[in-house]
């Protein structure tokens, strides 16, 4: 095992035996080298390492702590590698998509309050009948956004939203060409909402996997 490795691998296991919790302050770099057992330059170089994935905060002048280790914040380095996804991956995503999402949106059937379907009842409203498709993809977007984080799940919600920038230019591409999308979108959104309104979890998930089952099918038709 390379030095820093190591050095990345003996701060991990203080996080994660308790020896430091979410905050703290980790100690002088002289004194925590030493405790660990390790050179200086070795353990800057695993809080640099550690620091670029949010597990750490630098603050200069201050010192280093532990960050909260909300998930959210230590899934933006998945959502840095996402970002340079290429084309002929997007259909990837989806089916992950379509495996995480019909779980989650069968989670908030279960948990989800009346002002949150209400919440969600306006929303679809203002989408009108007739939306452009950079509308109905936004109106999309805000949508699954918003069930995912009702489903209680931090990190499921937080998967999702990462999983969903690269399927947006195919769902905007799907709007643009294919005949009855709008329609069929909006539709099958009211079907979602009227399972979640209803607190059927089967239902919901089974109206959510036709949903974006849909946009895998198209894009498997595309040549």
């Amino acid at each position: 095992m390379a030095v820093t490795d190591e050095a990345i691998e003996k701060i991990k296991a203080m996080i994660t035996t308790g020896a430091l919790r979410a905050g703290d302050r980790l100690p002088r770099e002289a004194d925590l080298a030493a405790q660990l057992g390790l050179s200086r330059s070795s353990l800057r170089e695993a809080v640099r390492a550690l620091a670029l994935v949010n597990i750490l905060d630098v603050r200069r002048g201050d010192g280093t702590y532990v960050t909260s280790l909300d998930p959210h914040l230590l899934l933006e380095a998945l959502s840095f590698i996402v970002d340079f996804h290429r084309d002929d991956t997007v259909m990837e995503f989806l089916r992950v998509r379509r495996i995480l999402e019909p779980a989650a949106t069968a989670m908030a059937a279960e948990l989800i309050t009346e002002e949150q379907c209400g919440g969600l009842r306006v929303l679809l409203d203002s989408l009108g009948s007739d939306p452009d498709a950079d509308d109905l993809v936004a109106n999309d977007l805000e949508f699954h956004r918003r069930i995912a984080a009702y489903s209680g799940n931090t990190v499921l919600c937080s998967l999702l939203e990462t999983l969903s920038g690269p399927t947006t230019r195919a769902r905007v591409w799907r709007g643009l060409t294919q005949a009855g999308t709008k329609e069929q979108t909006i539709a099958e959104h009211r079907a979602i909402l009227e399972a979640l309104v209803s607190h059927q979890p089967e239902v919901a998930r089974s109206w959510s996997t036709v949903h974006i089952a849909g946009v895998e099918q198209w894009l498997a038709s595309v040549p």
